[in-house]
């Protein structure tokens, strides 16, 4: 490995994973951090999925703590900030990963679900990226990544999960006009039908399809033909993770094998 995280301060936010066959996007760059050698802590509301992804970390030989908190809260997200200043010393680099999804239309969707949306993909991002921020600008460098979708750009029958990503959208440039003379950069990545436990065991049980059946529709509406995993969008967050990126701020990054492109 290059080590290209050497050095940095890293916190992972959504570091474990719901039950399923694959990895999710936040375990799998979790893992490809601590392989670039950051020193990071991992945040999860889930203590045992958090725990499992320290223990493969640990096993690997990478380093990294564990803080469980639930980011919808203001006061746990105030807490995150000041331990990761405790333990790591700083926060170099903000990742977050967290979503629930939410299907339905306009016209479908209860108020309860809307909130939940809403507050999980949207306000939790806020919350987390508001008191990150307070630490980076005392530090004058920072790189905020939080993970959008495809489903931002056009519309769908999930319309609750879509505005909450079209939103996180506009957080990034929000904060990437308005940070960047503190050195702090902003960008997303927008994974488009990636295989991981939360798209698609996790969308079982809702569409009555077999994980198989389920994989190969997704498949077939992608351009490049096969399933994208959490280690492609792993790999985008550390680009812009590492110091490649220096310049790039505000962007927004497809990973989804053409799917935008082509529609």
């Amino acid at each position: 490995m290059s080590l290209r995280l050497e050095g940095h301060n890293v916190v992972v936010v959504g570091a474990g994973q719901m039950k399923g066959e694959t990895l999710g996007i936040g375990r799998a760059t979790a893992l490809l951090f601590a392989r670039e050698g950051a020193n990071m802590m991992l945040v999860d509301r889930d203590r045992t999925a958090a725990e499992e992804t320290l223990a493969m970390i640990h096993g690997e030989g990478g380093q990294a703590t564990m803080h469980v908190a639930d980011i919808t809260s203001d006061a746990a997200c105030k807490g995150i900030a000041a331990a990761a200043r405790a333990e790591l010393g700083g926060i170099d680099v903000l990742f977050n990963s967290v979503g629930i999804l939410g299907p339905g239309l306009v016209t479908d969707i209860d108020e309860q679900l809307w909130n939940s949306v809403l507050d999980t993909n949207l306000k939790a991002m806020w919350l987390v990226t508001k008191h990150a921020l307070g630490v980076m600008m005392e530090q004058r460098r920072g790189s905020i990544i939080l993970v959008s979708s495809i489903g931002a750009l056009r519309g769908g029958t999930s319309a609750a999960y879509g505005i909450s990503k079209a939103g996180v959208s506009r957080l990034v440039t929000s904060i990437a006009a308005t940070y960047a003379e503190y050195n702090i950069r902003a960008n997303s990545i927008m994974p488009g039908l990636i295989d991981t436990p939360m798209a698609v065991d996790g969308a079982i049980e809702q569409i009555g399809l077999t994980r198989d059946e389920l994989v190969s529709q997704r498949d077939a509406r992608t351009p490049m033909a096969y399933k994208g995993s959490a280690w492609d969008v792993a790999y985008a967050a550390l680009f812009f993770a590492s110091d490649d990126s220096k310049f790039i701020s505000g962007a927004h990054l497809p990973v989804d094998g053409a799917v935008t492109a082509a529609r």
